[in-house]
């Protein structure tokens, strides 16, 4: 069971990013089309026919809907797309990508594809009649790879269900489930993402080694947080960040930006110092001066033992990273060696993320509202698993700023705060009668006196309006099960 990972380079899940890339109107144009470039050599280099229909094809595509220069063939209602997937930045209206179709280069792919196939069969066929089961399986196996790596969705699923069936090595199986998951990120399945992490957790409860179980909370806290989950995303991935191998699944530098985002939206104030502010692997990252410095020496520390330091004024103690781009650093390679995977990573510039953080801590509430819509700008809307998320990330980031301020007073001026926060008193009104009305924000707004008083209820209070909320609930359910059970006696007799 310490054996190294295996079926771990398809789907390669950049290509996913591409696709989103064309797909998002707000990627720059230059960037689409270093997108449309990789995505293009990728398909010729390693022969993905099936996806390459997927993606260009004149009536089946999803980014040509313009089949310029190419005969349309006819469309009919029954006619169903090979491949389904979710792979667009909106569903309701992608945006028309002129993606280029050259039948010739599909039907030489279809070729070399069937050629491909043939070879795996005949080295199957072989090994059934002179070698052992090990070398079947191995042949097995890279069929399973090879419809993984051509975008086959069906019939790598498939291939990797026929494999696991005939595998009796523990580690192996597992292996093929996180591959699964992949192909089920990679085409935006969440309904099977979310069935085959079950089957995963199963299979590494039964015996999984250390670096397996460390690789599945990397793919569940993904999971997580593309069904906007980050409370239970937040523990996972800000874990992962001190044993990260899983470059399969993402970058490192990906990895921080979606530990931080998660973290700050969801921890408690002391668990958010501890486990973001002053974490040295985010530190070594988002640091700036002396602090990045300690960090990647070692120096600096963090848990729950940090010490939780009152509110400060910003403009003294908050810290600014440095400008320009910074390239990720995994601190588990540091003193190793990095992997492949590690040094292709391109340079992210993390300083909106790092003025988030900051500004959300020390209470510059002003600055916060501006590196607020900076991280929308930079990753949110950039990002294939954050994009669809964007506006509900805003809303709820909004809301912890508002509370964390308020919960510190019980009468709070509306100039005063609509100035901290660098919005007008119209504007703040607004949105703060959003969430009260919601009873996110125990407040009332009095406009005639221009204060804001807050409604904090004692713990007694609180646990009668829970009783009664749940009960009231309990009862419509007992309800609905009466009229259901008096209905099914009624149809017997």
């Amino acid at each position: 069971m310490g054996s190294d990972p295996q079926y771990i380079k398809y789907p390669d899940l950049l290509l996913a990013q591409h696709v989103f890339n064309l797909s998002n109107p707000a990627c720059e144009s230059s960037i689409q089309k270093i997108s449309l470039s990789k995505l293009q050599d990728a398909i010729k280099e390693r022969k993905m026919a099936p996806f390459y229909r997927h993606l260009a094809h004149p009536t089946e595509g999803i980014l040509n809907n313009s089949g310029e220069g190419v005969t349309q063939h006819p469309h009919t209602a029954t006619t169903k797309p090979l491949i389904i997937s979710d792979m667009l930045a909106s569903r309701k209206s992608p945006q028309k990508i002129d993606f280029p179709w050259d039948e010739k280069l599909y039907q030489s792919l279809v070729e070399d594809n069937k050629k491909e196939l043939e070879t795996f069969q005949k080295e199957e066929d072989e090994a059934e009649e002179a070698a052992g089961e090990t070398e079947v399986q191995a042949a097995r196996g890279k069929r399973a790879e090879f419809w993984a790596r051509v975008g086959d969705k069906d019939k790598a699923i498939e291939s990797h269900e026929a494999l696991l069936d005939k595998i009796g090595f523990l580690g192996t199986k597992i292996d093929l489930v996180l591959a699964m998951i992949r192909i089920g990120l990679f085409f935006g399945d969440r309904a099977f993402v979310k069935k085959t992490i079950e089957r995963a957790e199963t299979l590494v409860e039964s015996g999984g080694d250390w670096d397996r179980r460390n690789r599945l909370k990397a793919y569940k806290g993904m999971h997580l947080l593309t069904i906007r989950s980050y409370s239970l995303a937040a523990p996972l991935l800000l874990d992962g960040l001190s044993t990260f191998t899983s470059y399969e699944l993402c970058s490192y530098s990906a990895l921080v930006i979606y530990s931080v985002l998660a973290g700050s939206l969801s921890l408690k104030r002391v668990d958010f110092k501890a486990k973001v502010v002053d974490a040295p692997e985010i530190k070594a990252i988002l640091g700036a001066g002396e602090d990045q410095l300690a960090a990647l020496a070692g120096e600096a520390s963090s848990g729950p033992g940090a010490r939780d330091e009152e509110m400060k004024d910003a403009t003294a103690s908050r810290s600014t990273p440095a400008s320009g781009a910074k390239t990720a650093v995994n601190l588990t390679t540091l003193a190793t060696g990095s992997g492949s995977q590690a040094e292709t990573e391109v340079p992210v510039d993390f300083s909106p993320l790092a003025d988030l953080v900051n500004s959300l801590y020390n209470g510059n509430y002003r600055s916060f509202f501006v590196a607020l819509a900076a991280v929308e700008d930079h990753f949110l809307t950039q990002d294939r698993y954050l994009h669809e998320h964007r506006a509900w990330f805003v809303r709820e980031m909004r809301l912890r700023a508002y509370q964390q301020l308020l919960q510190s007073y019980r009468v709070v001026g509306l100039n005063s705060m609509a100035s901290d926060f660098g919005v007008t008193v119209d504007y703040l009104d607004r949105d703060l009668a959003k969430f009260i009305s919601s009873n996110r924000i125990a407040c009332t707004i009095d406009r005639v006196n221009g204060i804001i008083e807050t409604n904090r209820p004692d713990d007694k209070n609180k646990q009668y309006s829970d009783v009664v909320k749940h009960g009231d609930a309990l009862i419509t359910k007992l309800q609905k099960y009466g009229q259901a059970v008096r209905l099914r006696g009624s149809e017997r007799s």
